[in-house]
């Protein structure tokens, strides 16, 4: 018989219980006739420059692209509430935790305290409890598109995998440029689940822990491949989401380019046109899309992507129950009417060249064996402890932060709290600038980027954004010490 040791067998226990009490719920909720809920998003706006909500967990039949499925939401919702809100609101959310395990929230990307009940990754919120999260946003922060999700250590594969995700905009400057502001706004928000023929979860298996879990089914907003219409104005802003665990989307629309005018930590000094958009798990980007084709009906696609050398676990990927060697349709996009010229912006938000660094670090990112452990992955040969300072850094300083991948998977690489900027790829300068705050590190590649540490002081994390990565032990411990300027 196999040998599991105490880690791995702790990840599938976890996958196991989720899966039993999905199968509870799905006969609790036949016998008592319990209201479906809907899989439609609702949007919560700040009013009078308050937002307050409350959201809870849940673990609920969910209509998930008009078929019963039983996963986690926020509210009764996949994907969760949107959420917006304007630099100086204060944010308010009564919090309830109705999962069978502990839980908390992170706002991924916002640029917000990291500790006491903000953007705390350290809370632990327990089965039945209540908590009110609270806090500003930076009178300064740029407007874009952030997201919130669970993020306590051992269980945030889990539940993100489950369905907990939502958006958290920013609405700013960059809304207001007069083309942005007249092109079709749409979310999408692209989310995998395993699920049986009867919508329960199915139970995550070891192997395909290791690689990063991916789902036999892909949703965009929680439906199966929707249509998005372009008005008689010919333009469509697509702000795209990938709150998937593990799976890379590399997006083309048939026939049309995209012009990219955001990412991650907000808007580009001008848009960038692109025939593909590669998004790893946790990044985001705004595109625009010209309906200057013949009227029509347009898919968009997620091409083939390997993420994992072929030589992993004794052969290629594990777990993966969706052809990855063809096209896949997430949604469509359609317009009846040509627009021969659609005026796109000339200029955006200028970003600016950040100055030399005060330090520069080395982080190594593999997976190895850890004694009484088994299979981890690993910062400089170390995995994750809990109550060990990995990296200490000064507010209101710079530093540069180079990233060397020596395994044979790719890694996304985020940092909570503090923005970033991409300076080059084995050596190559990056092709445009930009704010990020997840950056991809493929196998066998050495990425350098620069981060000013601004406003905040505490203690965060960094990690790898395959959260099965994250919680088998590739993140790491960040202080920031010091004052406010």
């Amino acid at each position: 018989m196999k040998k599991i040791n105490r880690r791995n067998f702790l990840i599938l226990s976890y996958s196991s219980i989720i899966a039993t009490l999905m199968s509870q719920c799905r006969i609790a909720n036949t016998q008592e006739n319990q209201q479906n809920f809907s899989s439609y998003s609702q949007i919560n706006q700040s009013q009078d420059g308050i937002l307050e909500l409350d959201l809870t967990t849940n673990l609920n039949r969910i209509n998930l692209g008009n078929k019963p499925a039983y996963l986690l939401n926020y509210n009764g919702q996949i994907p969760g509430p949107r959420l917006e809100a304007k630099p100086g609101d204060t944010i308010k959310i009564n919090f309830t935790n109705n999962l069978p395990q502990p839980t908390n929230i992170h706002y991924h990307g916002l640029h917000i305290p990291i500790t006491g009940n903000a953007d705390n990754v350290f809370l632990n919120i327990p089965s039945g409890d209540r908590f009110t999260y609270q806090f500003q946003i930076p009178e300064n922060h740029p407007a874009g598109m952030f997201w919130y999700h669970p993020h306590l250590h051992g269980f945030v594969a889990e539940q993100l995998f489950g369905g907990l995700a939502g958006l958290f905009i920013v609405r700013g400057e960059l809304d207001e440029i007069p083309e942005v502001k007249a092109a079709d706004e749409q979310f999408l928000v692209l989310q995998d689940f395993a699920l049986d023929k009867k919508g329960n979860m199915l139970p995550s298996q070891e192997l395909s822990i290791m690689t990063g879990r991916e789902g036999n089914l892909i949703t965009a907003n929680g439906q199966l491949t929707p249509n998005f219409a372009i008005s008689a104005q010919g333009l469509l802003r697509l702000r795209i989401l990938n709150a998937s665990t593990s799976r890379f989307y590399r997006l083309s629309l048939e026939e049309h380019p995209f012009y990219l005018i955001a990412t991650d930590g907000g808007a580009l000094a001008e848009p960038l046109e692109m025939s593909e958009l590669l998004l790893t798990p946790g990044e985001r980007a705004d595109v625009l899309v010209r309906a200057n084709r013949e009227p029509g009906k347009y898919r968009l696609l997620n091409l083939p992507y390997e993420r994992v050398g072929m030589g992993m676990m004794g052969g290629g990927m594990m777990g993966r129950n969706i052809p990855e060697n063809q096209p896949q349709v997430l949604a469509t996009v359609s317009y009846d009417k040509q627009v021969a010229a659609v005026p796109l912006p000339t200029k955006l938000i200028p970003v600016p060249s950040l100055p030399e660094p005060e330090k520069v670090r080395r982080f190594q990112m593999n997976h190895g064996m850890i004694p009484g452990q088994g299979m981890a992955f690993l910062f400089n040969g170390e995995s994750y402890q809990p109550e060990r300072i990995d990296t200490q850094v000064q507010l209101n300083t710079l530093e540069d932060w180079e990233l060397i991948n020596t395994g044979i998977m790719d890694h996304p690489f985020h940092v909570h709290g503090n923005a970033f900027q991409v300076l080059s790829r084995n050596g190559k300068p990056e092709t445009y600038r930009a704010w990020k705050d997840v950056v991809l590190v493929r196998a066998g590649e050495t990425v350098l980027m620069r981060m000013p540490f601004r406003d905040f002081a505490g203690k965060t994390v960094y990690h790898c954004h395959i959260l099965d990565h994250e919680d088998l032990g590739m993140m790491g411990n960040l202080e920031i010490i010091g004052k406010p300027l």
